[in-house]
């Protein structure tokens, strides 16, 4: 006889795992926004081109983040299956594999970024003002990436291990000396020197230094769970090497996708001038903020998903799907509204802001109002569920679709028509709506649930 279809889970081991996982993950990325928030404030007070300034230059923190975060993704997915069979030899050499694939790639940017700093910045924009801006903070602050590649890695191996917690305290450690080495910094406190965008730079990278140092003491010293030593990470295994490779290329390859759709914006963006520039960034900035509490609830859904496949109760990871998407579009429409009502106290706690970038800014947040309802709905399913649950493969080869195919075709096209900045921008979010769609369709066909250990029953 078929089995009842439940829409709303009734395990209450889903929900107290759900936000037991959320709480400190949203509130780690609350804090780690902060840091980069805390910079934007405190660097807005130096004008518009000293914040358009250190935007671009984080575009390319943004681009660390996605390729280091298609890394982390593949340790977390193979790692919290492994976890359900509490295989944790296989771990850790899955970890091992990760932590030297992301340090690469700290490597390589921190290389580039330090030598031709004003070369990367002028493929985003034109405007001499705003790459002499970004170049002095970029010069400085590239050296902070190799930290946070190591940083970011041990995070998701305690994340695997359902250890979320630590991630928050790195995270709170870290903005408690990003506030203060930014105000000493910038404005010349403390008795130190007043450095500007400059000092903002210093300020992140003694942070991003400080985080490295306490990861590593909670993973070498504290945690019970896996009993990681350094040791560790010089040993390796050719068979799940591969499985890391097969299992992360196309995350990688996603999150690659989604760098050139960064980039792209602010290539197309940056073809404005420098207030839609500063109003994209404020608007940005809300969009993180907003997007803190969602995707700390998605990472616990992608954990608790890769240890149920992992542990092989496949009509229980039903139960939790229809669950997770009934929950996340009840959120988008939510959070969609407290964007709206609170945008303009948002733009508000920008200090010297142009009149023309809070319009522009007020515009933006309007679009982000409603697409953000999508990313809710389709970024839980697809990132939480089909990628954790096994189907990497199809999430890359949809980022490739609508990035590629539709986003940065048409936000072109319409700048190239003389559009205004918001429909430019809203062509930029349009994906965000257009994929749940997509999203609902894969989520329910339920042919995602794929279990990628070397244990599988039977």
């Amino acid at each position: 006889m078929e089995q009842k279809r439940v829409l709303i889970t009734k395990d209450k081991t889903f929900y107290r795992s759900l936000f037991a996982l959320a709480a400190p993950i949203a509130l780690q990325n609350l804090i780690t926004f902060a840091v980069t928030f805390a910079d934007s404030l405190m660097v807005g007070t130096l004008g518009d081109a000293a914040i358009s300034g250190v935007y671009m230059g984080g575009q390319i923190q943004t681009l660390l983040q996605l390729l280091s975060g298609g890394v982390e993704g593949a340790i977390l997915i193979l790692a919290a299956q492994y976890w359900g069979k509490k295989d944790t030899a296989s771990m850790k050499k899955i970890i091992a594999v990760g932590t030297h694939f992301s340090l690469a790639v700290g490597c390589f940017l921190t290389a580039a970024c330090a030598l031709f700093p004003s070369l990367i910045l002028s493929v985003f924009t034109r405007e001499e003002a705003v790459i002499r801006e970004g170049s002095g903070y970029l010069s400085i602050v590239c050296f902070s990436y190799v930290f946070f590649t190591v940083t970011q890695a041990l995070i998701a191996a305690a994340r695997s291990v359902e250890s979320a917690r630590i991630g928050m305290a790195v995270s709170a450690v870290s903005l408690a000396v990003n506030i203060l080495l930014n105000y000493a910094l910038i404005f010349g406190r403390l008795g130190l020197p007043a450095m500007g965008v400059r000092g903002a730079a210093v300020a992140t990278l003694a942070s991003r230094i400080t985080e490295t140092l306490v990861i590593a003491g909670y993973t070498f010293k504290t945690d019970q769970k896996l009993k990681l030593r350094p040791a560790d990470f010089m040993k390796s295994d050719a068979l799940l090497r591969r499985d890391f490779i097969r299992c992360g290329l196309p995350i990688i390859g996603g999150q690659l996708i989604w760098g050139v759709n960064m980039m792209g914006n602010s290539m197309i963006l940056g073809r404005f001038d420098q207030y839609v520039i500063a109003g994209a960034s404020v608007a940005n900035s809300l969009n993180t903020l907003a997007y803190v509490a969602m995707n700390g609830m998605s990472a616990a859904v992608g954990i608790i998903t890769g240890k149920t496949v992992g542990a092989w109760k496949t009509e229980l990871m039903k139960e939790y799907a229809r669950t997770t998407q009934i929950l996340f579009l009840g959120l988008g429409l939510l959070t969609g509204g407290m964007i709206f009502l609170l945008k303009g106290t948002f733009i508000g706690l920008y200090a010297g802001l142009a009149a023309e970038t809070a319009a522009y800014a007020d515009q933006f947040c309007r679009v982000l109002s409603v697409t953000f309802i999508g990313t809710c709905y389709q970024a839980a399913c697809l990132f939480g569920l089909v990628k954790s649950g096994g189907d990497v493969a199809f999430v890359f080869k949809n980022d490739a679709v609508f990035v590629l195919l539709v986003v940065l075709p048409s936000a072109i096209l319409a700048s190239r028509l003389g559009a205004p900045a918001w429909v430019v921008f809203a062509c930029l979010k349009c994906d965000q709506i257009l994929k749940c769609a997509v999203a609902y369709v894969k989520i329910n066909s339920f042919n995602w649930i794929k279990d990628l250990t070397r244990d599988r029953p039977g």
